[in-house]
């Protein structure tokens, strides 16, 4: 399993009523961080868990769910919604 599977399948806890990931470490061959299999991401999940949250509950929320792989992830940009602001 690859960086980014494991991502999508811890972050299954979540729920996610829709989730997509974007592996943007082509862009950034040469910069620090940079790795072979993933290190840059774009996350945008949509959860029942994220209602009534503010921007930054969200993104504690998603750093718990993938635990131990924060150490291999360099970058991560998050937009978590809840259902009814989508």
């Amino acid at each position: 399993m690859n960086l980014a599977q494991s991502i999508e399948a811890r972050l299954a806890a979540l729920e996610p009523e829709s989730m997509d990931l974007l592996d943007e470490s082509g862009q950034h061959i040469g910069h620090a961080g940079w790795k072979p299999g993933g290190s840059h991401f774009r996350l945008r999940i949509v959860s029942r868990q994220f209602a009534g949250k503010d921007r930054i509950s969200r993104h504690r929320i998603v750093y718990a769910a993938l635990g131990p792989l924060m150490n291999d992830i360099h970058a991560l940009a998050i937009n978590a919604y809840a259902p009814d602001e989508i």
